[in-house]
């Protein structure tokens, strides 16, 4: 029988107070894990604390800047002491910033590098030892579909993105003989409260314009929800996917394999 359970594994969804994050790590918990997660403040992981309480969830929180490889580090030891040694790490924090090329600084653009492709190499690092004298290990690193495209104002997100996607590759690559599996997920457009301006309904009654744009690129003829990235997210950090790796898992309906219909 095919092995989706997760019971007794030990997993690290970073950033995981609230959204896509949130929703992984709560299917992870449905499916038997044990949930670590962190923020970056500690008013963000008493909120997510909350609401991992509120879904009947015991998770245990941690104040970390996954940027930091000294805070990294400590985490990481800290969930080895308290919680157990890592089976499951979730690179999910990210950050996005919507500016045309010309007008950002460099030092906007290392920010969102710093975050998206740094943090996860370091997190990853951090994790890697106890994975090795375990005897096995999932990655799974929260890609985009700039992974693979580009689009107006995205340039450091789209370059931060496609690093993380060949940073997977590598850690395949690197320690796949470990039984360690580094696959990645590329989420499509996610209904979520950040999301949620993009899809209210105008004065007119009409959708909004980004809203129709992301209906007509996207065969499905939706959006998606967090629950669409839970059952991959579950199939990757299980033993059912213990072959697969290097991969990035594209959840997008459709969006990446649809050229979009002819005006």
């Amino acid at each position: 029988m095919v092995n989706f359970s997760l019971e007794g594994k030990i997993a690290l969804v970073t950033g995981a107070s609230y959204g896509i994050g949130f929703g992984i790590a709560s299917a992870y918990a449905e499916a038997g894990a044990t949930i670590c997660f962190n923020d970056i403040t500690q008013e963000k992981v008493d909120l997510g604390l909350a609401a991992y309480k509120e879904a009947g969830i015991e998770a245990h929180g941690y104040v970390c800047d996954v940027t930091d490889e000294a805070q990294v580090k400590a985490m990481v030891a800290k969930i080895n002491e308290e919680v157990g040694i890592i089976d499951i790490l979730v690179n999910n924090a990210g950050i996005i910033m919507r500016k045309p090329m010309l007008e950002m600084e460099a030092d906007e653009f290392r920010k969102v590098i710093d975050v998206d492709l740094n943090a996860p190499f370091i997190v990853s690092k951090a994790v890697i030892p106890g994975m090795k004298e375990k005897g096995h290990g999932k990655i799974i690193n929260i890609c985009s579909m700039m992974s693979e495209l580009g689009r107006e104002t995205v340039s450091a997100y789209a370059a931060a993105k496609g690093g993380l996607k060949m940073l997977t590759k590598n850690i395949c690559s690197e320690y796949g003989e470990y039984n360690i599996q580094c696959n990645g997920i590329g989420p499509g457009y996610i209904a979520t409260p950040q999301t949620a301006p993009l899809r209210e309904i105008q004065a007119d009654g009409s959708r909004h314009p980004f809203d129709q744009f992301i209906i007509s690129k996207t065969p499905a003829a939706r959006w998606g929800t967090p629950e669409d990235l839970q059952g991959p997210a579950v199939f990757l950090a299980s033993d059912a996917s213990d072959f697969v790796n290097g991969h990035i898992l594209y959840v997008d309906g459709g969006i990446l394999a649809y050229i979009g219909k002819q005006p």
